[in-house]
């Protein structure tokens, strides 16, 4: 057994197939499967299941698979030891977005090119997916770090989270909505919104399920009928008059293909997060923990309009 065999194998599970994991890993994929039948032989056991599009681990496959990231962090370790006394940090790192994590309050483009300017033999890796799925992720080791929209108001037994962005959530809505009338109102109960046409982030998502919470305490079920990973969609579609998009405050924009008017959804309040999210133990490699500072310093603390 080789580590490099034990990183194949990671490889494949993560990107869930050898085409995809092959071209992470700039092999052929021939080599790559051969690489992996010959682990399986040695273990006596398949790892994978190969049976579906997807390639999935069998159950031995996942009763190994955290002792080979477990094996190839203690390699990484042993690399970076050697390279902090060289002044050097190396690794990889996957950080996870849900989609319009941060808004305009974060560049995180010019944040991840500055950094990489200080360290650049530390390969980063991004993804986006819902919060519930990231979450999962950070507690499988899946993930390193992540900015996400928690979907419950404490974390998962296993998480930390530092709040950076708290915002109420508010309606958008195109000229001549029946919500507009008096003209002056700058508030919608959410109660008005019983039976209205939403347009809201997907399940999973810290705002979605801040939404569903609210209308269950008032004794009815959102009706939503367009959903979108962004925002930015989300405000597009509300000002082509497809419903009532429920957004946080303050990301709309004026240029999303017609006039949108704003209100701020009350009675009750709800709100919507975005932290930033570790395994409570610490991020499992050096550089992770590097990148975690990094992102601590960086982040603008949390407002709360």
């Amino acid at each position: 057994m080789e580590l490099r065999q034990l990183r194949y194998f990671v490889t494949v599970v993560e990107e869930g197939g050898f085409t995809r994991a092959a071209a992470r890993l700039h092999l052929a994929q021939p080599g790559l499967s051969a690489q992996i039948r010959q682990l399986e032989k040695e273990l006596g056991q398949p790892l994978l299941d190969r049976s579906n599009r997807s390639v999935t681990p069998t159950e031995v496959g996942r009763s190994v698979l955290p002792y080979a990231r477990a094996a190839l962090a203690a390699a990484d370790a042993v690399r970076q030891t050697v390279d902090e006394h060289a002044g050097l940090l190396r690794g990889r790192v996957t950080l996870g977005l849900v989609s319009g994590a941060t808004g305009h309050a974060f560049d995180v483009a010019s944040f991840l090119a500055d950094f990489h300017g200080v360290h650049p033999a530390l390969e980063i890796a991004l993804t986006e997916d819902t919060s519930e799925r990231m979450q999962a992720a950070l507690l499988s080791g899946e993930i390193d770090i992540a900015l996400l929209g928690p979907t419950g108001e404490e974390p998962p037994p296993g998480l930390s989270y530092r709040t950076v962005i708290d915002t109420p959530l508010a309606s958008a809505v195109a000229p001549g909505d029946p919500l507009l009338t008096p003209t002056d109102r700058t508030s919608v109960p959410l109660t008005d919104l019983r039976d209205r046409p939403l347009i809201c982030l997907p399940r999973g998502t810290g705002v979605r399920a801040a939404l569903e919470r609210a209308c269950a305490q008032a004794g009815f079920r959102p009706r939503v009928v367009f959903e979108a990973a962004s925002p930015h969609v989300l405000a597009q579609l509300a000002a082509r008059g497809l419903g009532v998009a429920v957004l946080p405050l303050g990301e709309e924009e004026p240029d999303l293909g017609g006039p949108l008017r704003i209100l701020q959804i009350v009675e009750p309040r709800m709100r919507a997060r975005i932290v930033l999210a570790w395994p409570a133990a610490g991020p499992a490699s050096p550089a992770a923990k590097v990148l975690l500072d990094r992102l601590r310093e960086a982040l603008p603390k949390a407002a709360t309009p």
